[in-house]
């Protein structure tokens, strides 16, 4: 019997993972009906449209234009909105993505309304449960009924917390199965030569969590250290949304503006992000889906974080943890520069068929 699935994004790290999943169900048409609701948590074009329209993905079925709130708010709002979904489609499937506020909200009004869940992404543990996206995971692992792992250390901690192993399927990180797929046409990007850049010449930086935008004195930190580190090396910096208003606020972004070897953009579409991840000497980033595309491109990465929920990243891939102190920073930035950032190893899973894989356990059950 043909299966309705329903895919749910909302955030930019969404739309590059339910991408070559809802590819794959499309080529399973007679065993798939594929929808995706798009509950509006990134909703403007720079956050949502550019990568619907970069991805190659259809506009939603659903948009639930749940906007900018408080997480109780946002949840609640997304809550409500995607329960009339589920009530009028009552699909066999439901699919969540990763770690943020849509994530969890619509975990729950499956978990309520009993309609099978299958989380992408399961078992990341940051152990860091003051972030708001550790929270967002832990639950939602609790109450899917499919849990897909990126990596083996999902599958152990998702066992330790009492996840019955058949539930559970290591299948590979779906963003590398997306950056696959569009590597080819990310490198047609102009995207270098529109910063006037040099392949292999540039830093190029990202910041957007709470815990390093939020406080005055952690941005004015980091706002240093960008600045420093473009003392050895030309930096991009496409500037978050969140990130920007936060700059204004506390007085810097004038400031950084006026480095002449700093280079504030806009925030990017997927492929021209992906070009510029792919010949930068270096990104410095505090995003979780960076550290993997980092890792598969083989281009050395600084998580400005004490933590990673994707062990594998530091382990096999080019990824090191650093909170964000001068002197570590610095230092990494020194060794990159002299050619000694780290390298990757090949890591099990990550072979661009974890939507193969996916879609193969959703069909049989």
């Amino acid at each position: 019997m043909r299966k309705t699935i329903l895919s749910v994004v909302g955030a930019r790290p969404n739309f590059l993972k339910v991408a070559p999943l809802h590819r794959e169900f499309l080529r399973r048409q007679d065993d798939v009906r594929s929808l995706i609701v798009h509950t509006g948590q990134h909703y403007d074009a720079a956050m949502s449209d550019v990568f619907f329209r970069d991805l190659e993905l259809p506009k939603a079925d659903f948009h639930l234009e749940s906007g900018s709130a408080s997480h109780s708010v946002q949840t609640a709002r997304i809550m409500t909105r995607f329960e009339e979904v589920v009530e009028s489609v009552r699909p066999d499937w439901v699919v969540v993505f990763g770690d943020v506020n849509s994530t969890l909200a619509c975990a729950l009004v499956c978990a309520k309304e009993h309609i099978p869940l299958a989380h992408v992404e399961a078992g990341l543990r940051s152990f860091d449960r003051k972030m708001p996206e550790e929270i967002n995971r832990l639950l939602t692992d609790q109450v899917s009924d499919l849990l897909f792992a990126t990596e083996q250390a999902g599958v152990e901690n998702l066992l330790r917390e009492g996840v019955a192993a058949g539930r559970i399927h290591l299948t590979g990180n779906v963003m590398i199965d997306a950056l696959m797929q569009f590597e080819a046409k990310a490198d047609r990007s102009s995207i270098l030569q529109a910063l006037r850049v040099q392949p292999g010449k540039y830093f190029l930086i990202t910041l957007h969590r709470a815990g390093n935008v939020d406080s005055r004195e952690t941005l004015s930190h980091l706002a240093d250290l960008v600045t420093q580190t473009g003392s050895r090396a030309p930096v991009l910096f496409p500037v978050h949304p969140r990130t920007s208003r936060k700059l204004e606020e506390f007085g810097l972004l004038d400031k950084l503006r006026a480095e002449s070897r700093v280079q504030l953009t806009e925030p990017l579409g997927y492929l021209d992000f992906v070009c510029l991840t792919k010949h930068a000497l270096g990104v410095v980033s505090d995003s979780g889906g960076v550290q993997a595309e980092t890792t598969h491109l083989n281009v050395p990465c600084l998580t400005l974080r004490n933590e990673t929920e994707q062990l594998v990243t530091v382990e096999l891939g080019t990824n090191t943890l650093g909170r964000g102190d001068a002197e570590g920073v610095l230092e990494w930035v020194d060794s990159v520069c002299q050619g000694h950032g780290k390298k990757s190893q090949p890591i099990p899973y990550w072979d661009g068929k974890a939507a193969v894989r996916i879609a193969d356990v959703l069909v049989a059950n």
